[in-house]
């Protein structure tokens, strides 16, 4: 088995394992970032090379021991970090960026974080893959789960620049191999590289490298980074927003989404968020980006603001920043570097949420007496525009007509207070799809749900009553597709968690 080309020799000649008596084996399991979820497995595995890797899930195979992935440990469920797992297979130090000239496409290893894979491709070349927004997350779980961020609406999500994967798999008798799939029409596993461009990551092997090509007839291999970003945030003060202000607010913002989200569309240009803290956890705010070198995108941010605050009842100052591009995508994430407890739960729009939905958070929001945890919040953030310009059934991302993704979230310190947190959040949640069973049924309005924004919640009978099946809101109308790829590819679910592909019939 050839390694694949690297920009530094491999560090190590053979996988390096782990116990628990090693003294790197804290550093190393406690990598996750939900302390919800303390990690306890047997042995972590720590490869350099695909080899390394195929040799990892051979001896978990064999030895009759249930194996996990993780690349930047950035999920937020306990997909890795479950107490049934025995061996974690730590990808972190697979980090290269390069060019790769046999399948002319830039070549990513899963250890790689995004930030990263940002800096090398422009420092090298000047382009960037369309990806998320955190530049600690790691490329291994972001990318085949649809990823994207903030240059989508212009160019789409990274799974549509994605040219192939190489992944170690495992097949009914165990044995492990490398396999390369790509987009090629004749590529007898191209059903593989679809998987991974949106069925979600740990489900159907290991990749060890992913190869990113724009599909474009035009010469393109990848979309042109802009030199610099310019960012345009507005805030407002809780003081100031009654009810209807607030309802009028989110309701502006989700309706320039619903004029403005169409492929091609000049809006299209502008990346936008809305945060929505509860009272006392910060103030209600506005971001739009979008390239420095665009007059006209600028005119558009401007129109934007001047709808919000029309909507409001205030033109508050309006605070603008111009960063050269790498400034712009390595800026942290705000909760980089702490590890406490939380829980998300997320969703897609197709429109607007309706006024009466909008009252419902803000007085999830502003209830004090209730609930009194600052450090929760809802968010609105853009998708749309280049995203919808792909077929439902082109990737295995199927959340190709929102205008929206919702996203809340709750942060907390202390486990005894578990249930006071979680109940907030679900409550809250419940209460915004109440018209769809309490989730984002797809059937009745709504758009679904990202599966990179794990939530178990929806593969669990006594929280998801609603009669939808987790994966119909995740996979929408390719999941029987996916099952067949399963069934393929890792029939014996080697690679397996609570919200992974079922092999047909399981």
């Amino acid at each position: 088995m050839d390694d694949i080309t690297r920009t530094a020799p491999a560090p190590w000649p053979e996988p390096v394992t782990i116990d628990k008596a090693d003294p790197r084996y804290p550093d190393l399991a406690g990598r996750g970032i939900n302390a919800r979820f303390p990690a306890a497995p047997a042995a972590i595995g720590l490869p350099a090379t695909p080899r390394h890797v195929a040799e990892l899930v051979a001896d978990a195979v064999s030895a009759g021991r249930r194996l996990a992935v993780r690349s930047g440990g950035h999920c937020f469920e306990s997909l890795v970090d479950h107490p049934e797992v025995d061996v974690v297979i730590d990808l972190s130090e697979m980090k290269a960026v390069g060019w790769d000239p046999e399948h002319r496409a830039f070549a990513v290893e899963p250890g790689a974080s995004l930030g990263a894979m940002y800096r090398t491709l422009f420092l090298g070349w000047g382009v960037a893959v369309p990806a998320g927004r955190c530049p600690e997350i790691g490329v291994g779980g972001h990318v085949p789960g649809g990823g994207g961020g903030a240059l989508s609406r212009r160019y789409g999500l990274s799974v549509d620049h994605l040219y192939g994967v190489q992944v170690v798999v495992a097949d009914g008798s165990g044995r492990a191999r490398l396999v390369t799939a790509t987009r090629e029409p004749g590529d007898p596993n191209r059903d593989l590289w679809w998987a991974h461009t949106g069925g979600g990551a740990g489900a159907f092997g290991v990749v060890t490298r992913y190869l990113f090509r724009s599909p474009d007839g035009d010469g393109r291999l990848l979309p042109p980074a802009p030199a610099a970003v310019t960012k345009k945030t507005v805030r407002w003060s809780w003081d100031d927003l009654d009810e209807a202000r607030f309802v009028a607010l989110v309701r502006a913002f989700g309706l320039w989404h619903e004029r403005n989200s169409a492929p091609g569309d000049p809006g299209a240009q502008l990346d936008n968020s809305l945060t929505l803290p509860r009272a006392g956890g910060g103030e209600v705010t506005l971001e739009t980006a979008f390239d420095a070198g665009r007059p006209d995108a600028a005119e558009l941010a401007d129109a934007l603001i001047a709808d919000l605050g029309r909507a409001a009842g205030s033109s508050p100052e309006v605070a603008a920043e111009t960063r050269s591009f790498l400034a712009a995508v390595l800026v942290p994430d705000e909760f980089a570097g702490v590890k406490g407890r939380f829980k998300s739960k997320a969703a897609f729009l197709r429109s607007c949420w309706e006024e009466d939905v909008v009252a419902r958070l803000y007085r999830r929001l502003t209830d004090q007496a209730g609930y009194q945890n600052p450090a929760a919040a809802f968010y609105l953030l853009s998708h749309g525009g280049a995203i919808n310009a792909v077929g439902q059934e082109e990737t295995a991302m199927a959340h190709r007509d929102a205008v929206l993704k919702a996203y809340g979230s709750v942060f907390w310190w202390d486990p005894r207070e578990d249930e006071t947190h979680l109940g907030w959040i679900r409550d809250t949640y419940r209460e915004l799809f109440a018209d769809a069973g309490g989730v984002p049924d797809p059937d009745r309005g709504y758009g679904g749900a990202f599966v990179n924004y794990a939530d178990a919640d929806f593969a669990d009978p006594e929280l998801n009553r609603s009669g939808v099946p987790w994966h119909r809101l995740y996979f929408r109308g390719n999941y029987a597709r996916l099952q067949e790829v399963k069934g393929r590819w890792d029939p014996g679910e080697v690679f397996r968690h609570a919200l992974s592909v079922r092999p047909p019939g399981a």
